[in-house]
Formats: structure tokens, C-alpha cells, sequence
């Protein structure tokens, strides 16, 4: 569908760069369905013809235009069918994955001095991370794909002893992008259809968290969907492969991010609980990741993990 052709002819705002929202292949706009701070959140895919919301998920096409344009579903089909979609799109789309090469930004090396820094300043031993969770980092100049990963921790995705995809933190404060994940048509195995954790240590209970920094202040018994918005596969592998989750995002606070948040941890709780697996959320003030070791490890052990 000629969605910049739509967008412009229904004076819909929109963007495909210069957002810390748009990814090259996208066009973002403002979400109708979710509720938090403004944002270009909802992103159509040029190649593959859907709509993702980077925060509440996908949504059908033709109702999404329907939203967008505040008009009656029926029209928005017919409009659909002007710009070029023929069908409506009800099912969650199997993502395309173009062949290359999977590798690391340029300039990735050893964690250095600004890393470390960065990591100590959030209470993290850099030495421990570095290797228990393969931390790289990347220097002032580095790029993937013309995209820019300068200044930032790497983070390597493991998936059956292989590397599979990463995803970046941004260490200096100032990027608009604090997390940038690996392009997905390199990534072997999409970051979205697995999770971020250390498999070989895992029980059968297990914390699901938001990001990698909160896996490593929780520890081996937890695991990360890559924020808060997770995927139809991330949920029948956690089904799958725990008894019991217990869900602990960002919470107590009263900010539309952290509102959104708690959104999400009640939604996964029903799709687990949906298929048998034991849910519990968790709540916290602030972020997982900035706990005090010492309260993550008791929580953890209030747990029995």
C-alpha cells in the first residue's frame, strides 16, 4: 500500500527519519491505540505492508487506517483498496528476513575506560558483565548499515551457543535513542522471537523483565523481552519453558511510560495464564535495573531464586 501517499493526501503526520522512532523501512505516526507520551510509535513496514506500534503491538491494517482517520471501517477498507491493499490484513504478519550477513557495528572492541564508567555509574561491575554477558562496546565513530552505534555498549544476543542478534545502550545520556537494536535483516534469529538471557541457568521459575540491564542487575534467573512490548513467539516460548513467571517492569510511578508498562505486564499475564503458565506481577518503584544489588538479591530470594 502507498502509505506516504495516503498519509499525504489526509494530511496524516508522518516521518520516516530524523525520529529516534523511525527505523529505516518504516513510516511512523503517532499511535491511535496506545496511551502514554507523544510519540511516533506506530510504524508501517514499506516491504511487508503492516502496522506495528512499538509499544502496544500490531494492529490490522484497515481498522489502523480507520483509526488513524477517524472514519468508519468500511471506508477505510475502500480507501485501503485505492492505495494499493487489496486485502485486509487480520493476521499477524510472518516478518521477511533479507539474507545478510550477520555482524557488529564497525569499531566494536573491549569495553574501554567510557564503558566502564558508565556501567559503574549505575552500580554494575563492568569485569563481571563483561564476562558473564560478552559486553562489547564501540568507540566515537561506528556504523551499521548507515546506521550510527557510536559511543554505545553492545549487548550479544546468545541462542543455542550462538550468536544471533544484539541490541546497543547508548552511554553518553545524549542520543534520542537509548536502545538501538541490530538492523533486522541481519539478524539471524529476529531479537523479538526469542529473549535476552542466559538459557543454561534457568529453573523453571524464572523473573521477565524489560531490558538487558535489568536481566543483569536480577540475574540468571530472568530474562528480558526487549521491552515492553513482546511478541506472540517470546509468549509460547516462555509458556513453554516455565512454570511459574513472575513480571517486573518499570512500576509505582505515575508517568504515562510507566502506566503503559503496567498495561503490558496485566496483558502478558493473561496470554501466559491463558496457556497454563503461573503469573504473578511484581511491582517496584522506578526501573528494575537501578535497584541496589542488594534489594535485587533479596527480592530474588523472597522468590526462592
Amino acid at each position: 500500500m502507498d502509505i506516504i501517499q495516503l498519509y499525504s493526501d489526509f494530511s496524516v503526520p508522518h516521518q520516516t527519519e530524523g525520529h529516534k522512532h523511525c527505523r529505516p523501512g518504516y513510516v511512523n505516526v503517532e499511535c491511535p491505540f496506545c496511551s502514554g507520551n507523544p510519540g511516533l510509535h506506530l510504524s508501517y513496514h514499506l516491504e511487508n505492508n503492516y502496522f506495528v506500534c512499538w509499544r502496544c503491538g500490531w494492529h490490522p491494517t484497515n481498522y489502523t487506517i480507520s483509526k488513524l482517520l477517524h472514519i468508519p471501517f468500511e471506508q477505510a477498507n475502500e480507501i485501503c483498496k485505492q492505495y494499493g491493499s487489496f486485502k485486509s490484513s487480520t493476521r499477524e504478519p510472518k516478518f521477511k528476513i533479507r539474507a545478510k550477513t550477520h555482524k557488529l557495528p564497525s569499531n566494536t572492541m573491549p569495553l574501554q575506560a567510557n564503558h566502564r564508567k558508565y556501567l559503574e555509574s549505575r552500580n554494575f561491575d563492568p569485569d563481571k558483565l563483561e564476562k558473564e554477558w560478552n559486553l562489547l562496546g564501540t568507540g566515537p565513530f561506528s556504523k551499521l548499515d548507515n546506521l550510527d552505534y557510536k559511543h554505545r555498549i553492545i549487548i550479544p544476543f546468545i541462542w543455542d551457543n550462538q550468536q544471533v542478534s544484539f541490541d546497543s545502550r547508548d552511554i553518553t545520556g545524549k542520543h534520542l535513542a537509548k536502545y538501538m537494536a541490530c538492523p533486522v535483516e541481519r539478524e539471524l534469529i529476529p531479537h523479538k522471537d526469542i529473549v535476552y538471557g542466559n538459557a543454561a541457568k534457568w529453573g523453571r521459575s524464572i523473573v521477565c523483565v524489560e531490558g538487558p540491564t535489568d536481566v543483569w542487575r536480577m540475574g540468571e534467573n530472568s530474562i528480558s523481552t526487549s521491552g515492553i512490548k513482546f511478541t506472540g513467539k517470546q509468549i509460547r516460548f516462555m509458556s513453554k519453558t516455565f512454570d511459574r513467571i513472575y513480571i517486573l517492569f518499570d512500576g509505582k510511578s505515575k508517568t504515562s511510560d510507566e502506566l503503559q508498562a503496567k498495561q503490558q505486564a496485566k496483558l502478558m499475564k493473561a496470554e501466559l495464564e491463558f496457556r497454563g503458565t503461573q503469573a504473578e506481577i511484581l511491582t517496584i518503584e522506578g526501573d528494575p535495573g537501578d535497584l541496589p544489588q542488594s534489594e535485587a538479591n533479596y527480592l530474588l530470594k523472597q522468590l526462592k531464586l
